[in-house]
């Protein structure tokens, strides 16, 4: 029979012992204790032991959980430099507006949240109150990432603070009108109050903790000293749920961001119930953080607790507190006390004579109100050692109650994310609660009032010296008066004008030769943030590592296995490359940070994430519309583009649809060049437009993506005539005719307009010519840069048709008078192509890859298609014949000949 008190194998076992009899010792006493004390002193003991040795910097692991209790005793808790009754009353002030302003706005249907503010009230106020810096102050303030469902409580406080009226309250979630507020922040809905947008749960803590490194990467470069700002990124404990939430916590410990704060509303309650019914949320968080290395801070339990924890000397409070799940304490919210001493401190004969030495009142006060995310000194507890805390980020996990002060009809219920309003009744009652003076009159045909203590009165001025003191308003955005970036030189793009000669090219190397000449460039050329999710080699970049360095907190460390090679790895705490490893939501979110720096820090930068074009859009697309609704600007180059480009790799590589996805955000600008030259005239376009100067009525708050092909072609010359780089940009000009092509057919041949976007370009101009060599057909043939961008200039026009304007599409005026149909080919889905045929006035027809991918050379994938040059040529036959131009049995023949 084992001996349940023997040693198991362990890691240890494998040590030697240099003196046996020392340990038998310590391990002697562990026994004593833990028969004289009992396992749970015994515990406790082992757990103080480690954290003593952790603080000594002994190398041992690090316990992944503590009790469910305060990590800061109360005795700690320094002092509030405040007036914590005039903050009680401002809460209070935001408190009521918020569920005010959401009761009211119901009548239209419009929904709202009232719950969540509820909870987190004081995890916001006291922030506000005494640590989120401003940008009114030195250097660029603190980065803030509301709870989105908290919306309403900042609205109130903007209220409060005079930054908002009862009109724009009365409009919450009604925006057409304008004057209006939206549901949740969104900088381009309200981009001077809001900074991020953090609805789309999991986004907002990802790009926490990549704005956080990217601060680092500003001040590390010397573009600006940011070290100063804090990033705090407000989270529901449901939203852990998600993966992004929680997959870059490893490096942001890694890289020591503690110029980072996490703020977790542990309110034990997702949309639909409780967030881990049978176990404990919290718990499960800490070790989660912990075991990825970051300083962890519990603030569960309010003042009215110490007095029960005083009374446990057997530590069986404690055990009962660990092993209630989550959904049971919910339940303790809303039952009486008869039912919590039978319930919970019935479940242990230590706690029953416990419970006897407490009334109903302060047993109803414990489980019903004192959280330690409801008391403005346990926050500021909080807070004050998160900033103090150096070498990793914080998370703090501050335990709350769901509808907190709005009645029993909401706190704790499963329900309440659902519950959209208050009764005048319950209004009244939380009125009382709340101690504001608002009179019964005020409650006009049933209608809640707003409530404000009045302009000058010492909540608001107390409000705005405290804010003052922090350097001006907070949550805002301040979009800078910023000098536009200086044009690079002319010859970096030009050089792509004359075409590659007999050299092959593919369109993915011309765009990193293009940026290698712009990130020398003395005035702009610093400002390019590379970004890789660990592709560089696969896209040619390795050149860049050597000269821009990639950057690392600590530098290079090791000597690297190429250090004798030209174009080596190298690492720098100045590198401007970020190459983030195997993860594209990291590398977006890096994106996301330089792309709104202009906004963020007053500093322009200009980002291009280079990554393979299949995950791009299909896997982070969630990201990109956050882009948008940020205001970002920047590049996107999906490259390894197409679906029969990226020979052998098959289906999941094949990238048939990303520009699809692309059309359907309004900030995406899509591109798909065929050629360098064109490469080379869209990224100049897009500098001029997105910094510098832009033309009148151009939206700047754009951002480009670019599909870029990795198959080495020969590269033409720029073509001479004029409108080129009109076309290039508005997406669309003749290439070339048959006649100018040099191709020779029968006078009055029959003639079709060939549109090709992107590499298959290629193919189209091989379709021209077995047209007019084999078939008598002479085709012209036009480069369709962008589909989309046709599109939305031909939906504009239609809009403008509506107002009485008349304005004809570019794409009808491009095409006007070009002879017989238009065949339109891409490497993407015909949809792709197929936006803009409604307004080409020639007959349509179109070819696109279609389908799942496949693995196979480009020849072969393409015939399978239906895309390459014979099957252009049999689909231009069939558009001709059916318009009685040729005859019927050239399209079977041709079909014969080619093996169709």
């Amino acid at each position: 029979m084992t001996d349940p008190t023997a040693i198991q194998p362990s890691a240890l076992d494998q040590l030697p012992d240099r003196d046996p009899e020392e340990t038998a010792e310590w391990q002697a006493s562990l026994d004593a204790v833990t028969k004289a004390a009992g396992p749970h002193r015994a515990a406790y003991l082992m757990r103080r032991t480690l954290e003593r040795a952790e603080g000594a910097g002994l190398a041992l692991p690090k316990l992944l959980e503590t009790d469910y209790v305060n990590s800061i005793p109360t005795a700690a808790e320094p002092t509030v430099d405040g007036d914590e009754e005039l903050e009680r009353k401002i809460t209070a002030w935001n408190r009521w507006n918020a569920a005010a302003m959401v009761t009211r706005g119901s009548k239209h249907g419009v929904g709202g949240h009232i719950a969540t503010f509820a909870s987190a009230a004081w995890l916001y106020e006291t922030g506000f109150n005494h640590f989120f810096k401003g940008k009114e102050g030195d250097g660029s303030g603190d980065q803030l990432y509301i709870q989105g469902h908290a919306s309403p409580g900042i609205y109130a406080r903007a209220y409060l603070d005079g930054r908002l009226t009862e009109a724009h309250l009365d409009n919450f979630r009604q925006e057409a009108g304008g004057n209006g507020l939206p549901s949740y922040p969104h900088p381009r809905r309200l981009p001077w109050l809001w900074e991020f947008p953090t609805v789309s749960m999991g986004l907002g803590p990802l790009s926490a903790i990549y704005q956080a490194r990217f601060n680092r990467y500003l001040t590390s470069r010397g573009i600006k000293d940011v070290s100063q700002s804090h990033v705090w990124a407000f989270l529901g404990d449901g939203e852990m749920d998600e993966p992004e939430s929680t997959a870059a916590l490893a490096l942001a410990s890694r890289e020591g961001l503690d110029n980072l704060t996490f703020v977790i509303n542990c309110n034990l309650q997702r949309l639909d119930g409780p967030v881990r019914a049978n176990f404990k949320i919290v718990q499960e968080l800490e070790a989660q953080f912990r075991g990825a290395g970051w300083n962890v801070v519990k603030t569960l339990w309010g003042t009215a607790w110490d007095e029960l924890f005083q009374l446990d000397t057997t530590g069986a409070l404690v055990r009962r507190l660990r092993e209630v799940p989550d959904a049971q304490v919910q339940t303790y919210q809303t039952r009486d006390a008869a039912y919590i001493r039978q319930d919970f401190f019935g479940a242990d004969p230590a706690l029953a004579e416990l419970a006897k030495l407490l009334s109903d009142d302060k047993i109803l006060e414990c489980f019903h109100f004192s959280r330690g995310g409801h008391e403005a000194r346990k926050v500021y507890t909080a807070y004050k050692a998160a900033l103090a805390h150096k070498g990793a980020p914080t998370v703090i996990l501050a335990q709350t109650v769901k509808g907190h002060t709005l009645g029993k009809g909401f706190a704790s219920k499963n329900a309440n994310h659902q519950m959209k309003k208050l009764t005048v009744d319950e209004f009244k009652e939380m009125r009382d609660l709340l101690e504001l003076p608002i009179a019964d009159s005020a409650f006009a045909d049933g209608q809640v009032p707003y409530g404000h203590p009045g302009a000058d009165s010492p909540e608001v001025r107390y409000l705005q010296e405290r804010r003052a003191a922090l350097g001006g308003p907070a949550p805002a955005r301040r979009t800078h008066a910023l000098a536009p970036l200086p044009a690079p030189a002319d010859k970096a793009f030009a050089a792509f004008d004359k075409g590659s000669g007999s050299q092959n090219v593919a369109t993915t190397m011309a765009f990193v030769r293009l940026v290698k000449d712009l990130v020398r460039d003395k005035q702009s050329g610093r400002r390019w943030v590379p970004i890789v999710p660990d592709e560089a080699r696969t896209f040619g970049m390795e050149s860049l590592f050597p000269s821009l360095g990639i950057y690392s907190p600590k530098g290079q460390t090791y000597e690297p296995v190429d250090r004798d090679q030209l174009m080596y790895y190298k690492e720098a705490k100045d590198g401007q490359i970020l190459n983030e490893g195997i993860t594209e939501a990291g590398s977006m979110a890096d994106f996301i940070a330089a792309s709104t720096s202009y906004a963020t820090h007053g500093e322009a930068m200009i980002p291009f994430y280079i990554f393979y074009s299949m995950f791009g859009w299909q896997r982070t697309a969630d990201q990109m519309w956050q882009l948008g609704d940020q205001l970002g600007r920047g590049f996107l180059v999906g490259a390894t583009a197409g679906r029969t480009t990226l020979t052998g790799e098959g289906l999941q590589h094949a990238d048939g649809h990303s520009p699809v996805i692309a059309a359907t955000n309004p900030a995406a600008l899509s591109y798909d060049p065929a050629f360098a030259y064109e490469v080379a005239a869209i990224v100049k376009d897009g500098l001029r437009r997105m910094y510098g100067e832009a033309a009148p009525g151009e939206d700047q708050n754009v951002f480009y993506y670019l599909t870029v092909y990795n198959e080495p072609l020969p590269q033409p010359a720029k073509p001479a005539a004029p409108g080129i780089d009109e076309g290039i940009v508005k997406g669309l000009y003749r290439f070339n005719t048959a006649e100018t092509a040099g191709l020779t057919t029968p006078a009055n041949a029959p003639r079709i307009q060939l549109l090709g976007s992107g590499t298959a370009i290629h193919w189209t101009l091989d379709a021209q010519k077995l047209l007019a060599e084999e078939w008598g057909v002479a085709a012209d043939v036009w480069s369709a840069t962008s589909w989309t961008e046709l599109r939305r200039d031909a939906l504009e026009a239609d809009e403008a048709l509506l107002r009485g304007e008349e304005r004809v599409p570019f794409v009808r005026r491009a095409l006007q008078g070009a002879e017989g149909p238009v065949l339109a080919v891409s490497d993407y889905m015909r949809q792709v192509p197929d936006q803009i045929a409604q307004w080409v006035e020639q007959d349509w027809s179109s070819l696109g890859a279609d389908g799942f991918g496949l693995s196979d050379t480009r020849e072969a994938a393409r015939r399978h298609f239906g895309v390459d040059a014979q099957s252009i040529v049999v689909a231009a036959l069939a558009q001709l014949a059916r318009r009685g131009e040729v005859k019927a049995t050239a399209v079977k023949e041709a079909r014969e000949r080619y093996g169709l």
